[in-house]
């Protein structure tokens, strides 16, 4: 067989195939559709059931996936909800009355803890000092970098606001004074700005302890108050009036437990440098009813001797004088005195009256 006639025979054989398979174009479509159908059945038959009540669970929560309950998302906090490894109340967005949608799903209750909010350990901000003019990229991360940055207090917030970005909740904005400011209504405790912030001065705080330490200095005073004026210069006058023992100073910091503080804001009246912040915008007044047997008990609480009264007597209070601090009441052995005004922070409760 020569050449020509080899050509010849590929050709035929070419036509006579395209003829067999017919148009390309219906070929391909074909075989998608068979290529469809068997993944569509595939995924039918390998598909994994999931449990009502995760997908319940799951339909209730707000959706941010903000990590804030220490699962990767939602559906994972879901899961492990419907499995009784995490708490019906974990998720921090949610409000509290999804908490209790999620608690009454499971069959399970909510707890009665407080709730928690970031809380900046810093006031200093234009009141610090700068050792250097920084010019590089405007984040808190990078600045950190740069001989730990540019603020001469080296425990200080640098005021970029790497915390306002990852807020998920926009609960947080750059103050007037350069330092961040949270908003505790929208706050949700989700700790995002905690993890980012390069400097460690937030943590989460109990919504309810108005009274905070707003410095994270740990430098001697002198040097302290050097670098910010408003500094913490561990004087421990704060140490020695707090009435409830409540706040040590440790390595020239102030340091308030937030279990023992009962908000009366000695600690910030006699502060020397306004470290120690009173955020309370009221507080409630002791008031003694005439169910008072004069047993004196109460006098002995008050730190701030704003009870007298005789033995056997009724005992009166000067509302000028007290704190709202609330320690008389748990002594009265005949729950003669109630807090009254325009905000009480009693046990971790807020009311008005």
């Amino acid at each position: 067989m020569n050449i020509q006639m080899l050509i010849h025979e590929i050709l035929v054989s070419q036509e006579s195939l395209t003829e067999s398979i017919g148009n390309p174009a219906i070929v391909l479509g074909v075989m998608g559709l068979v290529l469809g159908l068997g993944l569509a059945f595939a995924a039918r038959k390998l598909a994994i059931e999931r449990d009502p009540l995760v997908e319940k669970i799951n339909s209730l929560l707000p959706g941010a996936n903000c990590g804030g309950c220490n699962y990767p998302g939602c559906m994972q906090f879901a899961e492990a909800v419907a499995k009784g490894d995490a708490p019906a109340d974990g998720c921090l967005a949610a409000s509290a009355e999804i908490n209790q949608q999620v608690a009454d799903a499971v069959g399970g209750e909510i707890s009665d803890s407080v709730r928690l909010i970031a809380l900046v350990h810093c006031n200093g901000g234009h009141s610090a000092t700068d050792e250097f003019e920084y010019h590089g990229p405007g984040d808190c991360v990078s600045a950190t970098m740069i001989m730990g940055g540019q603020k001469t207090c080296s425990h200080g917030c640098l005021g970029f606001g790497d915390c306002v970005v990852v807020c998920p909740f926009d609960a947080i904005e750059m103050g007037e004074n350069g330092v961040p400011v949270v908003d505790k209504d929208a706050c949700t405790g989700c700790g995002k700005c905690i993890k980012i912030c390069p400097k460690n001065i937030m943590e989460l705080w109990p919504v309810d302890r108005e009274v905070v330490v707003a410095c994270s200095s740990l430098d001697k005073g002198a040097f302290a108050r050097k670098a910010c004026t408003m500094a913490c210069i561990g004087c421990k006058k704060c140490e020695k009036i707090c009435p409830v023992d409540a706040i040590i100073v440790d390595d020239f910091l102030a340091v308030i437990d937030p279990e023992k503080c009962v908000n009366c804001g000695l600690c910030a009246s006699e502060c020397p440098t306004g470290a120690i912040l009173d955020n309370a915008p009221a507080r409630p007044k002791a008031y003694i009813d005439s169910s008072c047997i004069g047993c004196t008990l109460c006098v002995e609480a008050c730190p701030v001797n704003a009870i007298t009264g005789e033995l056997k007597e009724r005992h009166t209070v000067d509302s000028d004088i007290c704190l709202g601090c609330g320690l008389c009441v748990p002594k009265c052995p005949k729950n003669s005195i109630n807090m009254i005004g325009v905000k009480s922070y009693q046990q971790g409760r807020e009311y008005q009256v």
